[in-house]
C-alpha cells in the first residue's frame, strides 16, 4: 500500500498525473492547493492524515513544499518506522534546500525527477541516493492537453496578447530565508518593471492577462489596473493550460507555468528586473526580458 502525501499545487500537479496514468490506488493524504488539484483530475478522494498514511502504508511518495511541513514530516516519520519513501521533485531549483527545516534534514530514500536536465542536478546535489527519471506524467497530459486546444492564428502584425504568470516569490524567500528581499527583487517589482518597459516587444499589446498563483488571494494584484493605463485583466478563471494556448507570450518570474509556456511553443520571457537573481530556470528558450530591454534602450 502506496501513501501519497501532497500539498503544493507544483507537486500535487505531478502526483495526480501519476496516479491517474498509472491506475494505481494509494491512501491519500492531502491538504493545502492540493486539494483542488486532485479533485480536479481525479474527483472526490477519500483523505486520511499523513501519520495515519505513513502508519499503516508499505511506502511513500510525496512532494515537496514550501508552504507546508507536511511531506517533510512525512519523510521523517517514514524514516522512523523504516517505511521506503521517495519525493518526486516538480521543479529544477532550490533541491536540498526542499528537505531542510530548521536545520534538520529529513531525505527520503530516493529522489524521482520528470526530465533529463532535472536528472542532472538532482544526482549532482543529492550525490548519496538513487536518482530515478519517471517521464514527468503531468508535462504528457499537458501535451494532450494542448493538442487538444485550437490553434491560435496570428499574423506578424497583430497586437500580441500576453499571459503573465504570477508566483508568490517574496513570501517563499521570507519563509526560507527571513528576508523577502533574499532573491533581490519582489514579484511585484517584477511586474512593475515589465508593464513599465513593454516598449521593447516593438508590438501593439491587445491584451495582458495577469494570473495569480493558486497559492496567492484572487485580487493581489487589482492594484496594477489604476497603476497602468494599459489593456489589463486579472485571469486565472480557466485552467492553466486553456489560458497559455489562448495567448501569444508567456511572462512570468520563474515559475512553472513558463515551462509549460515553452512546450505550448510560445515565445517565454522572465520578468525578474535588474538586481533580481537571474532567473534560474534552465531552459535555455527562455529570455531575460531585462536583456530585450535593455538592448532596446541601446539602439533608441
Amino acid at each position: 500500500m502506496l501513501a501519497l502525501i501532497s500539498h503544493d499545487a507544483g507537486g500535487a500537479e505531478i502526483l495526480s498525473s501519476y496516479v491517474r496514468r498509472s491506475g494505481i490506488r494509494p491512501l491519500f493524504s492531502l491538504c493545502g492547493p492540493a486539494l483542488a488539484v486532485f479533485e480536479r483530475k481525479l474527483g472526490v478522494v477519500p483523505i486520511v492524515s499523513a501519520e495515519e498514511a505513513v502508519r499503516r502504508c508499505t511506502s511513500v511518495l510525496c512532494g515537496t513544499s514550501w508552504q507546508s511541513e507536511l511531506e517533510f514530516d512525512a519523510l521523517g516519520l517514514a524514516r522512523d518506522l523504516g517505511k521506503p519513501s521517495a519525493a518526486f521533485i516538480d521543479h529544477w531549483v532550490n533541491y536540498p534546500d526542499r528537505f531542510v527545516r530548521h536545520g534538520v534534514q529529513h531525505l527520503p530514500d530516493e529522489i524521482w525527477v520528470g526530465d533529463e536536465i532535472a536528472e542532472a542536478l538532482a544526482k549532482e546535489q543529492f550525490s548519496t541516493l538513487p536518482v530515478r527519471r519517471v517521464e514527468n506524467p503531468y508535462f504528457e497530459d499537458v501535451r494532450a492537453l494542448l493538442a487538444a486546444c485550437p490553434s491560435r492564428a496570428h499574423a506578424a502584425s497583430d497586437p500580441i496578447s500576453v499571459l503573465y504568470v504570477c508566483e508568490p516569490v517574496s513570501a517563499h524567500a521570507l519563509r526560507r530565508y527571513g528576508d523577502a528581499r533574499h532573491f533581490g527583487y519582489l514579484e511585484t517589482e517584477a511586474l512593475s518593471f515589465f508593464l513599465a518597459n513593454l516598449c521593447a516587444f516593438e508590438k501593439p499589446i491587445a491584451t495582458i492577462r495577469i494570473r495569480p498563483h493558486p497559492a496567492e488571494p484572487a485580487d493581489k494584484y487589482s492594484w496594477v489596473s489604476t497603476e497602468f493605463n494599459l489593456p489589463i485583466e486579472i485571469c486565472g478563471q480557466r485552467g492553466l493550460i486553456e489560458e497559455i494556448a489562448d495567448c501569444d507570450v508567456v511572462v512570468g518570474c520563474e515559475s512553472m507555468a513558463m515551462v509549460i509556456g515553452l512546450l505550448a511553443g510560445k515565445p517565454v520571457f522572465s520578468s525578474i528586473p535588474p538586481g533580481g537573481t537571474p532567473c534560474r530556470l534552465p531552459q535555455p528558450q527562455i529570455v531575460h526580458f531585462r536583456d530585450l530591454v535593455q538592448s532596446e534602450r541601446a539602439t533608441t
